[in-house]
């Protein structure tokens, strides 16, 4: 069976999943996102993802024709629709359809599409062996001039970054604020790990709060560590303890090398080890179930 995208109203077969030339998400990146995983029948912490993409779009005068709970429904039915249990989620709203020009109110209605399928960013040996990194020369945005914190379509900072570590033939890398702070990664957040103390960069300064990132943090804190949100240079990440990275796509994965320094002992540090069991351990029963009765999901 072809994958069924949810476009507009309607599931679609992919190969008839098509938006406009002239839509704003495309022409200049006008829009939101959300990046969201299903695990065992559930969708985890569902609701947090899609009060994050409310909120931006909010800030970006972004009309949603929605609301949150229909946006929900739209989400599960994807997922129904492709016989899916476990699955990576991307859910998208653009600007939608106007003209060449930038001016946002020559877009009536706004796109909505949801795709959902599977993603392995990362193989299993880096989760076994951990991550080696790079700082990037690529410093991350201000956020007065583009708040990070908003999940928006322009991703141009993240992936000029991620060019530098393609050439690097890293899989990830550091960014750092136009003053010299670690920021985040380009795709992940950072923790670094001192005894019991949790240490990751504010979101002030331009980061995502990112929904995984929080989750840890809420472990974290529970298994009776102390988790603080504080600015920091890159010289602090060398000399950590242990370094990991969250985000919804990798979950929590090891960084064993920065720059050519290692990282610890170089292997992955037992702390970074106990949360993502415990991580594991919470996706394994929360969320928001798919299918309402436990006969509908498919095997």
């Amino acid at each position: 069976m072809p994958l069924q995208i949810w476009l507009d109203g309607k599931l679609v077969p992919e190969e008839e999943a098509r938006i406009s030339v002239f839509d704003h998400g495309l022409l200049y990146g006008d829009g939101v996102f959300e990046g969201i995983r299903a695990y065992h029948g559930r969708v985890f912490k569902l609701q947090e993802h899609l009060q994050r993409m409310y909120d931006g779009a909010h800030c970006l005068n972004l009309q949603i024709p929605y609301s949150l709970e229909e946006m929900k429904e739209i989400v599960l039915e994807t997922l129904r629709a492709n016989e899916l249990r476990d699955a990576y989620i991307r859910l998208v709203v653009t600007r939608g359809v106007g003209d060449l020009g930038l001016d946002p109110r020559k877009c009536p209605v706004a796109t909505v599409f949801c795709i959902a399928t599977s993603i392995s960013l990362y193989p299993d040996e880096f989760y076994r062996n951990g991550l080696t990194l790079i700082t990037c020369a690529t410093r991350r945005n201000a956020p007065d001039a583009l708040n990070m914190s908003i999940k928006s379509l322009n991703y141009l900072n993240s992936i000029t970054a991620k060019l530098e570590c393609a050439r690097a033939g890293v899989p990830e890398g550091i960014m750092l604020t136009t003053d010299g702070y670690v920021a985040e990664c380009t795709g992940d957040n950072i923790f670094l790990v001192y005894g019991r103390r949790l240490i990751t960069p504010p979101v002030h300064i331009g980061n995502l709060p990112g929904i995984t990132r929080q989750a840890v943090m809420d472990l974290a804190e529970g298994m009776g560590l102390e988790v603080r949100e504080e600015l920091f240079r890159i010289q602090s990440v060398y000399t950590a303890e242990e370094v990991f990275l969250t985000g919804t796509a990798a979950e929590i994965i090891p960084v064993v090398d920065v720059d050519g320094r290692q990282i610890g002992d170089g292997k992955p540090g037992e702390t970074t080890q106990r949360l993502l069991e415990a991580f594991r351990g919470l996706i394994q029963c929360c969320g928001e179930p798919i299918y309402p009765e436990a006969s509908a999901v498919p095997e």
